[in-house]
C-alpha cells in the first residue's frame, strides 16, 4: 500500500509590527529606574510644563478678559491644574511617556505591565499632588514665613522621594496608591506601546 505524502507545514505570516513590538512581559521585567533618573526627568518636565502653563494662562486671560492677576485667581488655578492633568493623563495612557520620560528612557505602566487605564492615570495625577501641596498649605494656615515654608517643602519633597528607596520595586508612594509602576525602557528592545490600548 502506498502512503500519502505528509502535508506541508502551514506557515502563519507575521506582520512587521509583530516582529518589532515586544511582549508585555518585556516591560514587566524591566528594572526600575533610579530615583536620581526620575528626579532628572522631573526637572526636564518642569521646563516643558512652563510652556504648558504659560499657554493655559494666556488662553484663560484671553477668554475671561482678565486684567488683574488677582481676578478669578482660584478659577485660574483650577484651570491650570486641569490643563496640566490632561497633559499628563494623555501621555500616560498613550504610550506611557512624556518627552522628558522618553529622553530618560522611563515609562509608566500598570501593575500588570500593560498600558495605564484612564482611571488609574487620573488617580496617579491627583495623588501626586500630595508631593507638593501639604507643606505649601501650611503657609497660609500657620502664617509661616516664606523661608520656613520653603524649608518644610524641601524636607517633605526629599522624604517623599526617599520612600522609593525602601520600596521593594523602588516605586514612589503615588505609584503604589494608583497601581502604576515606572520602568526603564531597554534601548536594545525598544517598546512602541506597553501592552494593550488604554480604555477610551
Amino acid at each position: 500500500m502506498s502512503r500519502d505524502p505528509p502535508a506541508p507545514p502551514v506557515l502563519t505570516p507575521t506582520s512587521p509590527a509583530d516582529a518589532t513590538t515586544p511582549a508585555p512581559s518585556a516591560v514587566r521585567t524591566s528594572a526600575p529606574p533610579t530615583v536620581r533618573r526620575r528626579l532628572a526627568s522631573m526637572a526636564y518636565e518642569g521646563v516643558i510644563l512652563f510652556g504648558v502653563v504659560f499657554f493655559a494662562g494666556y488662553l484663560f486671560g484671553t477668554l475671561t478678559q482678565q486684567r488683574n492677576g488677582l481676578t478669578h485667581h482660584n478659577l485660574l488655578a483650577a484651570w491650570i491644574g486641569l490643563v496640566v492633568g490632561v497633559y499628563f493623563v494623555w501621555f500616560w495612557t498613550h504610550g506611557g511617556q512624556t518627552l522628558p520620560m522618553k529622553t530618560w528612557r522611563l515609562r509608566i505602566v500598570g501593575a500588570d505591565g500593560n498600558t495605564v487605564p484612564v482611571v488609574r492615570a487620573v488617580v496617579r495625577y491627583a495623588v501626586a499632588w500630595l508631593w507638593f501641596l501639604p507643606p505649601l498649605a501650611l503657609h497660609p494656615l500657620l502664617h509661616l514665613s516664606l523661608p520656613v515654608t520653603l524649608g518644610i517643602a524641601a524636607v517633605w519633597f526629599v522624604a517623599w522621594a526617599a520612600v522609593a528607596r525602601f520600596d521593594r520595586e523602588r516605586q514612589f508612594p503615588h505609584d503604589r496608591i494608583a497601581g502604576t509602576r515606572i520602568v526603564t525602557v531597554d534601548l536594545a528592545q525598544p517598546a512602541t506601546q506597553a501592552g494593550q490600548s488604554a480604555d477610551q
